[in-house]
């Protein structure tokens, strides 16, 4: 999902290149190794700007955060919903389940980006916190519509659990092969989708 710079990429100091560069830099260092870990220093030292530099692009960390996350988000959502099968929904929840298979497997994968920085912001209130509550209730408000597509009067509590299944996918993607992760999440995908309303 991350863009690398190219070997022979120039270095320079104009505007939106020096912004994009120092962006990309806090998605590799935050993702790897963690938000707070990671320092405003330590990005300014890979991206080989200077403070006032990079201060100028972002007014604080916090704000680098934000705009991490958004990025994120921006690429999960157009994912999703480059894999959705209008009327159906089974074949929707499917591609999903390979996506999360192979990205879940990649070397690099340390997680859902947005339950990393939750775990590591508690407070609801914080502007991190808020960024990635409003991305998962696009996923929920997503997952509902594939749902609605199979079950409406159920797809509130379907959405409910193809979220949990969809964050479970991403971790055991840690202990096996994007096939078993993709094949797995899938048969449990089309299981809730396929569970009758109660009479």
């Amino acid at each position: 999902m991350h863009a690398e710079l190219g070997e022979h990429t120039p270095r320079t100091t104009s505007g939106p290149s020096t912004r994009a560069r120092i962006l990309e830099a806090a998605v590799e260092l935050f993702y790897a190794q963690g938000i707070r870990a990671t320092s405003a220093d330590r990005i300014i030292e890979q991206v080989g700007v200077t403070k006032v530099t990079f201060y100028r692009h972002f007014r604080n960390k916090g704000e680098l955060v934000i705009q991490y996350l958004e990025q994120q988000a921006e690429a999960e959502r157009n994912w999703m919903q480059s894999e959705h099968r209008p009327g159906d929904p089974v074949g929707t929840l499917r591609a999903l389940a390979v996506g999360i298979g192979e990205a879940s497997c990649r070397p690099g994968f340390r997680g859902c980006a947005f339950i990393n920085a939750a775990a590591e912001f508690s407070d609801a209130q914080d502007p991190v916190r808020r960024t990635v509550d409003a991305h998962r209730r696009w996923m929920f408000d997503y997952f509902n519509a594939v749902a609605g597509e199979a079950e409406p009067r159920r797809a509130d509590a379907v959405a409910r659990q193809l979220m949990l299944l969809r964050d479970g996918g991403m971790v055991s993607g840690y202990l096996g092969t994007p096939e078993e992760v993709a094949d797995s999440l899938a048969a449990a995908f089309a299981s809730v989708i396929a569970t009758p309303s109660p009479a």
